[in-house]
């Protein structure tokens, strides 16, 4: 009798056809902790960021998510040293259009066409590919016209450089706006158990189809305490509240991409075993 490899554990995620065309399976890996300290220069290992990288692939993960700003690229760099050449399927996305100063730095938006520009380029040549998949623009700059921005994102597209294009932390107004402008596939907004005010910007990514990408997936607050609705959930199916609250997200929505970022191979585990956990509609009702 033949004998057949189970599924990675990824693969329970479900999947998402990015722009309807780039399919991924739903739970990715964010991979802004794999660089120094304060995202900020190189790790204390850069051969264990990219074994990290290297096992979150073996899981079954084909969607990465980076950013120009994680290192300053340094975080590109090491995905391209762990994984290029790509293994076929795997997609990764990057964002571009924030300048940072420093590890205490969070960033400013720079939305100038030359810096997007420098930015999609310089994307180009860390990562080793001719076309970025998913380009995001991680935040908009209100000091430039929108109609600037999206037009040079849009001419990076008609040379080629990038496939589609998506944004981060955006409005239901402004999304509106850039929708004017330039075909979006995905938003990244934060989004997790304890802060669902994203959720009118969710709705409407559900309602046309967009990849919804929450950033800081894994927050919890005081919800995960002793006791609680998410610590209760976790102890029905022998697992951890970081867990339930992934599975929570997986659960909320079929246009959810959740990329739960860590730099240890433990938690990466952890993480991405999440996608195996089914929630009861007991589950389901308790943790609301």
């Amino acid at each position: 009798m033949p004998t057949y490899e189970p599924a990675p554990p990824a693969h329970a995620s479900g999947i998402f056809a990015i722009g309807g065309a780039l399919a991924v399976h739903r739970l990715g890996f964010g991979a802004m902790r794999i660089t120094g300290n304060g995202v900020w220069g190189p790790p204390d290992d850069p051969a264990r960021a990219r074994d990290l990288l290297r096992e979150a692939v073996r899981l079954g993960v084909d969607f990465i998510d980076t950013a120009v700003a994680y290192g300053p690229g340094v975080s590109e760099r090491l995905i391209a040293e762990a994984l290029h050449p790509y293994p076929e399927g795997l997609v990764i996305a990057t964002k571009g259009g924030v300048g940072r100063t420093g590890p205490t730095d969070p960033g400013t938006p720079d939305g100038r066409p030359e810096r997007l520009r420098e930015d999609c380029e310089g994307s180009l040549r860390r990562l080793k590919v001719e076309r970025i998949d998913l380009w995001q623009l991680h935040r908009i700059d209100s000091r430039v016209p929108l109609e600037e921005q999206f037009g040079t994102i849009r001419d990076l597209q008609d040379e080629g450089k990038i496939r589609f294009v998506g944004v981060s932390e955006v409005t239901l107004d402004q999304l509106r706006c850039v929708r004017e402008l330039v075909d979006v596939a995905t938003v990244q907004n934060r989004f997790n158990y304890a802060d669902r005010a994203a959720g009118d910007v969710l709705a409407v990514c559900e309602a046309d189809e967009l990849g919804f990408i929450p950033w800081f997936p894994l927050a919890t607050g005081d919800l995960a305490r002793a006791g609680g609705a998410l610590d209760q959930a976790a102890k029905r199916h022998g697992a951890r509240p970081s867990q339930l609250a992934l599975a929570w997200l997986l659960h909320r929505s079929p246009v959810m991409l959740p990329i739960p970022g860590t730099g240890s191979i433990e938690h990466l585990r952890e993480n991405v075993e999440a996608a195996l956990i089914e929630l009861s509609d007991y589950d389901v009702a308790a943790l609301g």
